[in-house]
This record gives C-alpha cells, sequence and structure tokens, in this order.
C-alpha cells in the first residue's frame, strides 16, 4: 500500500539538523553502525572514484552507515553516467544533423538530465545537497565545530 505525504527525514539528519521541527525523534529508529559499506566491485571506475571521494565524509557526518550500500551505490553510478554523458555532450555538442537533413538533439541531453535528477534525489537523501546541507546544524556533529565541518565538507584546507 502506497503511503501520502512527504517521506520522512531520516533520523540522522534530523539531529544534523538540530531537529527543527522540535518533534519528538524516533528512538526506535534502528540505527546502523556509523561506517562506510565496501564499495561494490561491479561499480563503473568512474563510480569508484566517487565513491572513495565521498564516503568517509558522510561517514563522519554520521549519514552513511554500513546498510546503506545499495542507496549510495546508486547515487555513484547515477553520477557515473551522469558526468559520461556531459563528457560526451562537451565533445560533440548538443544536436546533430540527421541523414534526412533535420536538426536532432543527441540522447545523451535526455540522458544526463535523467542521471542528474537522480543522482540529485539520492544527494537529498544524504544530506549531499546545498540545500539539504544548509539546515544541517554544524555543532551537533560529535561537538565538532564549523572549522571542522568545513573541512569535513571539502572548504577547509
Amino acid at each position: 500500500m502506497a503511503t501520502r505525504g512527504r517521506k520522512p527525514t531520516p533520523t540522522a539528519i534530523k539531529e544534523l539538523e538540530g531537529n527543527p521541527g522540535k518533534r519528538k525523534l524516533n528512538d526506535r529508529e534502528p540505527k546502523p553502525e556509523k561506517k562506510a559499506p565496501s564499495c561494490p566491485k561491479w561499480l563503473e571506475d568512474e563510480a569508484k572514484k566517487e565513491w572513495r571521494r565521498l564516503a568517509k565524509k558522510m561517514e563522519l557526518m554520521g549519514v552513511l552507515t554500513e546498510v546503506d550500500m545499495a542507496a549510495f551505490a546508486g547515487y555513484c553510478q547515477a553520477y557515473a553516467r551522469w558526468k559520461e554523458a556531459e563528457e560526451f555532450i562537451t565533445q560533440h555538442g548538443t544536436i546533430v544533423k540527421t541523414p534526412s537533413g533535420y536538426w536532432q538533439q543527441v540522447p545523451q541531453v535526455s540522458i544526463a538530465q535523467t542521471y542528474l535528477k537522480v543522482m540529485n534525489r539520492f544527494a537529498e537523501q544524504f544530506g549531499l545537497t546545498p540545500a539539504s546541507r544548509s539546515r544541517i546544524v554544524a555543532d551537533s556533529i560529535s561537538g565538532g565545530s564549523e572549522d571542522e565541518l568545513e573541512a569535513l565538507l571539502g572548504g577547509g584546507s
């Protein structure tokens, strides 16, 4: 049976955001270990690079756990395919002339758009977009400071 309304925000994200709704947090929610899962061998090379780039940072933020392999792999694979389509567009352009003389958009344009949407949906679930990250309260990350959060997100030295 399908549920209606907004998808619930994971407790880890609510805690990082400082529980802005001030609603009682689910104290019975399963709490898997905040440890990055192993990178699947079947991921494309570019997806593996993205996994390596983000996994440890997300683990430290407390938003990637040992049971999140499929969701994070989905993000990484979507990233790799989006990047591949964008690189094709950069090299070949967005339109081609068909044998009959008409101009047509290359399929990589819609492929890139589709994978960007998929990637962003996964990213929002993990608090990786600017909007979702802007709601995170820095002091709630293991008692850390704003400088530590900035360094964690790649803005520090």
